[in-house]
């Protein structure tokens, strides 16, 4: 139950002055529909309103001018604005009104009078005077006090400016109540951190840009507030799950036989991953692990011998790809090793229908095959298991509550492992999965080939296409990523179809081109046919799933490879090297190149560790988007920032854990202050926010 303190904060909106039917939809889009989101809606920039003479004004600048009212120039024709003409002792400003806003403003401004007059200073047309079009403020000076010095900028939408917003925000901080302190007493004075009262109003009273950053004192009390919070919502998640009652796998005979029969002896980290997942099965408590690994790191072959536990067991198992053609290659890579110890695998995609879908989802139900691997038809109403013991999803860049919890409807006791081919800065593992146990795959099985990485200026294309040619010559296969050119799909497409012209015109049929808006039969078609060795060069944008297993591609050439992001080049660049043949990526770029981008391409010249890249593309990004983490699971933080905080997100997880080890009912006095603010920041117990948060 929701502690009394915090009623203020959970009223609706529309119970702030001016927030009426009209507004109520506006100001939600903007904040939320609580009075809390709009307290805790950080704002975006600082507008500061100087006091100066017109003749100190610099364009785009937003100064306070002391100025008199000289005349009212009334618009010749409808449609010209109303322009008032203001001077004060070193030049003149002309105030410009649209909107026949005229007679109004000659009766509250009169000429002769004394006003002060804020907004944004621009230049007339062909060199022309001061202009302020529709000034923010023009008041009598008795009531200087109605312009701030300093004035913070909040988000606004169609319908309701940011002055609006900034209205209703400071309305809603004269709800905030004095919360009981759940942060320790010394870990505060450390930090020398505000209550968290001041450090609210402190965000909403920004006075320098220095007040606007991440670092600044009350955000970063804020930003922690807000880690702790979801980091408690993430240990509660993983306390229950633990109590999940699922069934004990002990490690059988035919698991051994199965890892006695590899052609390779198994990486220490694969050995320790694979111990930990049996430690998990034979727990009788359900398992939810986390395989992650950078490319080429083995991460099949932990969860293939995971899913023969299970079957040894008496169980099913399932492997969920992303893609139909990742599906066709996890099943002609497992079904082989698997049948030759008397196991029983399947494929179901999309593309399974009629006779032979009914028979095998009979044999499914029934209980006689004992693997299946498919894409997201494996969720479909009509698929049933016999007795499903482990479910392993081969995302590669997401591992979500979502999936999980559809999932749970196929088997209500089974284990599950998922595989992420991303690797994600230890610095964030806690943000993203930290209500699941994660198993690191940092090294790499022996003989994998390594991948000679160059860069290249652009105008060096010609002789990049030349050795491209002798290689193909001699039986290699080259993959040709296209620029990202902009955010739309048909700006890209249009520059991978010159590049694949300009290719075939070379190498004629032999080149295929993939991309986003290829129907996925004749994506999959070009995609077969290149891993079948009948095309030499695919031409493909980054929209594309291009992480097939094609031993005998050991070329990746990256245009205008500047435009990616750090870890983006380093996926590309995984997706060859997987044969015996010297394997090589060329990274092409136009010049000059910034200091970051020469900084990116030194990176991936000099390593292949995926972890330390993703560390690397991070500190080179700050506040960006490193690995497309927007787009992969990050939580909806309000205040926190987990790249520009990260040094709080590991010290709020020792904290949470902390305070679920040793008070675990949250009866304590700053157990009872946590439980407020858990119920403040409103996390379910899954790490996400509820709805309508």
């Amino acid at each position: 139950m929701r502690p009394e303190i915090l009623f203020p904060l959970f009223s609706p909106i529309t119970s702030l002055k001016g927030v009426g039917d009209r507004v109520a939809p506006l100001l939600e889009r903007v904040a939320g529909p609580l009075v809390r989101d709009v307290a805790l809606l950080p704002p975006q920039g600082l507008v500061r309103r100087p006091v100066m003479a017109t003749e100190a004004a610099v364009e785009g600048e937003t100064p306070t001018f002391d100025v008199i009212i000289g005349a009212h120039l009334k618009p010749a024709r409808p449609g010209q604005p109303w322009r008032i003409q203001a001077i004060d002792r070193t030049g003149a400003v002309t105030l410009v009104y649209f909107k026949g806003f005229g007679a109004h403003l000659e009766e509250r401004h009169p000429v002769g009078s004394r006003r002060l007059v804020s907004g944004k200073v621009e230049r007339e047309r062909q060199g022309g005077g001061l202009q302020i079009v529709h000034p923010d403020f023009i008041a009598d000076p008795q009531r200087a006090e109605e312009i701030p010095v300093s004035e913070a900028v909040y988000p606004a939408t169609a319908g309701l400016a940011s002055r609006a917003v900034r209205r209703f925000v400071l309305t809603a901080l004269s709800r905030v109540p004095e919360l009981p302190e759940w942060l320790d007493p010394a870990w505060l004075a450390q930090r020398r951190w505000p209550t968290w009262r001041d450090a609210i109003v402190g965000l909403h009273s920004p006075l320098t840009d220095a007040d606007l950053n991440p670092a600044a004192p009350h955000r970063q009390r804020l930003a922690y507030d807000e880690l702790l919070a979801h980091q408690l919502a993430l240990g509660l998640r993983k306390r229950l799950t633990r109590r999940e009652a699922a069934p004990a796998i002990g490690r059988g005979q035919l698991a051994t036989a199965v890892q006695d029969s590899l052609p390779y002896r198994l990486t220490d980290a694969q050995a320790r991953a694979l111990g930990q997942i049996r430690d998990d099965l034979g727990s009788g408590r359900r398992m939810t692990r986390l395989l992650q690994g950078d490319v080429g790191a083995g991460k099949t072959v932990v969860a293939m011998l995971a899913m023969v536990e299970a079957v040894d067991a008496g169980f099913q198992a399932v492997l969920m790809a992303p893609t139909e053609i990742l599906a066709r290659q996890h099943f002609d890579v497992l079904e082989p090793a698997l049948a030759a110890h008397g196991m029983k695998t399947a494929l179901l995609t999309g593309r399974v229908k009629g006779v032979a879908r009914e028979k095998l989802l009979a044999t499914l139900a029934g209980g006689e095959t004992q693997v299946v691997i498919g894409t997201h038809a494996l969720f479909q109403d009509g698929v049933t298991f016999n007795a499903l013991g482990l479910t392993v999803i081969d995302e590669q860049h997401r591992f979500g509550v979502v999936e999980r919890g559809r999932l749970r409807a196929k088997g209500e006791t089974a284990h599950l492992l998922a595989m992420s081919a991303t690797p994600i800065p230890r610095t964030l593992e806690l943000t993203l999965y930290g209500d699941v146990d994660v198993s690191n795959l940092d090294e790499k099985p022996p003989g994998r080939t390594p991948v000679a990485t160059r860069a290249a200026p652009m105008h060096r294309l010609d002789e990049v296409v030349g050795r491209m040619r002798a290689a193909v010559a001699t039986g290699a296969q080259a993959f040709w990523i296209c620029p990202l050119v902009s955010e739309s799909d048909l700006v890209d497409l249009a520059a991978a179809e010159a590049r694949f012209e300009a290719l075939k015109a070379i190498f004629g049929d032999r080149v295929g081109l993939v991309h986003g808006r290829l129907p996925a039969a004749e994506k999959d078609l070009v995609m077969t046919r290149f891993v079948a060795g009948d095309l030499a060069v695919l031409v493909a944008t980054t929209v594309v799933e291009v992480g097939v297993d094609v031993p005998a591609a050991s070329i990746m050439v990256i245009e205008q490879a500047e435009r990616f992001g750090l870890a983006q080049l380093h996926q590309l660049r995984g997706r060859v090297g997987r044969g015996a043949a010297r394997s090589s990526c060329v990274l092409l770029y136009d010049p000059p190149l910034s200091q970051v981008a020469t900084q990116r391409l030194d990176i991936l010249r000099q390593t292949d560790d995926g972890f330390l890249i993703a560390e690397k593309d991070l500190e080179l990004r700050g506040g960006g988007d490193p690995l497309g983490l927007a787009q992969s699971g990050f939580p909806a933080y309000r205040i926190a920032d987990p790249m520009a905080h990260r040094d709080l997100i590991r010290v709020a997880a020792d904290d949470a854990r902390l305070v679920l080890l040793r008070d675990p009912e949250f009866i304590s006095e700053r157990g009872r202050a946590l439980v407020v603010l858990r119920e403040l920041f409103d996390w379910r117990a899954d790490g996400v926010l509820s709805e309508g948060s």
